[in-house]
C-alpha cells in the first residue's frame, strides 16, 4: 500500500470521526438540521470538481445534486431553527434569531439557486465551449443585456426564468456565495 492510500485513509477517517463527534449527542430537530447541511455538504462535494472543470461534467449528476439541496434550503431549511435551539451541540450562532429576516432570505436564496441550477444542468459550463452558456458568453448576454437588467449584476436574486438560461457553473457560483455567506455570519466554526 503506498503512502498515498494510507493518507488518504486516514483523512477520511477522520473525516468520519469529526462529523460523528460533531453530530455526537445532537438529537431532535438539531440533529435533523445537522443531517440536511450534511446532505448539502455533500452534494456541494460532488459539484465543485465538475464545476471547476476537474471531473466530467454529468448534466444528470449536476440535476440530482441540485434537487438534493433545493430539498433543504428554504422553508425547509428554517423550520429546522426553532427559537431555543443554539444550544449545543449546535453550531448556529445566536445571530440567526436576532436577524432572522437576513437568515430567512439566505435560505431562500439558496433554495432559489438550487432550483436553478437543477434547470440550468443542461446548459453545461460557461467556458467548456459547449451548451448554451457557451452561446451566451459568446454572444454577451450576460454582462451586456438582460442578465443585467434583473438586477443580478447589482445584488438582486434572478428569477429562474434568467437562471435556468445561464450557464450551470455561473449558477453554482451564486449558490455556493450564499452558503459562505449564511455560514460566515450565521455558523460557529
Amino acid at each position: 500500500m503506498t503512502i498515498f492510500k494510507l493518507t488518504t485513509g486516514a483523512v477520511t477517517a477522520s473525516m468520519i470521526a469529526v462529523t460523528a463527534l460533531a453530530h455526537g449527542g445532537a438529537t431532535g430537530v438539531v440533529k435533523e438540521r445537522m443531517d440536511g447541511m450534511s446532505a448539502m455538504k455533500d452534494s456541494i462535494k460532488v459539484l465543485t470538481p465538475m464545476m471547476q472543470g476537474k471531473e466530467p461534467y454529468d448534466e444528470d449528476t449536476v440535476r440530482r445534486e441540485a434537487e438534493k439541496l433545493e430539498h433543504h434550503a428554504g422553508e425547509a431549511m428554517t423550520k429546522l431553527f426553532p427559537e431555543g435551539s443554539d444550544g449545543m451541540p449546535s453550531e448556529a450562532k445566536p445571530e440567526i434569531w436576532q436577524d432572522w429576516d437576513a437568515f430567512s432570505e439566505l435560505a431562500d436564496q439558496l433554495h432559489t439557486y438550487a432550483e436553478g441550477l437543477a434547470l440550468a444542468a443542461g446548459n453545461g459550463l460557461m467556458m467548456s465551449g459547449s451548451g448554451q452558456g457557451a452561446g451566451m458568453m459568446a454572444g454577451g448576454s450576460m454582462m451586456g443585456g438582460s442578465m443585467m437588467g434583473s438586477g443580478m449584476m447589482m445584488g438582486g436574486v434572478p428569477g429562474r426564468e434568467k437562471l435556468s438560461e445561464m450557464p450551470a457553473d455561473g449558477v453554482f457560483m451564486m449558490l455556493s456565495q450564499t452558503c459562505s455567506a449564511c455560514h460566515t455570519r450565521f455558523r460557529s466554526e
